[in-house]
């Protein structure tokens, strides 16, 4: 699925609190062929607003939402996806990227 990506010019990136050694295991373990960044004090978690009060069990925690932004060669979000759910979300992904450069074509 990477390749569809990158086939379109696209660069794929993860960011999260963990660590990089964190990081580092969690890609070997997973086989991810793309760039896990790692924001222990949460500065860009922060700026990009998925830093965010939840609840799993009715206990309430700070925590990341799991959101993808889909930003643009100038730095622009053209697109955000909030509360992710993993199955079938690089499919939409890629789709929603392949028809706006089709728009943007005609």
């Amino acid at each position: 699925m990477i390749e569809d990506f990158e086939k379109e010019g696209i660069v794929v990136l993860s960011v999260s609190k963990d660590s990089v050694q964190s990081h580092q295991k969690f890609k070997r373990k997973h086989k991810l062929p793309f760039t896990l960044l790692s924001d222990p004090e949460g500065k860009v978690l922060d700026l990009y607003g998925v830093w965010k009060k939840r609840s799993l069990y009715g206990r309430a925690f700070m925590g990341t939402e799991r959101t993808t932004f889909l930003i643009d060669e100038r730095g622009m979000v053209k697109k955000v996806y909030r509360k992710v759910r993993v199955k079938g979300h690089a499919q939409a992904c890629l789709l929603d990227l392949q028809m706006a450069k089709q728009a943007g074509k005609s």
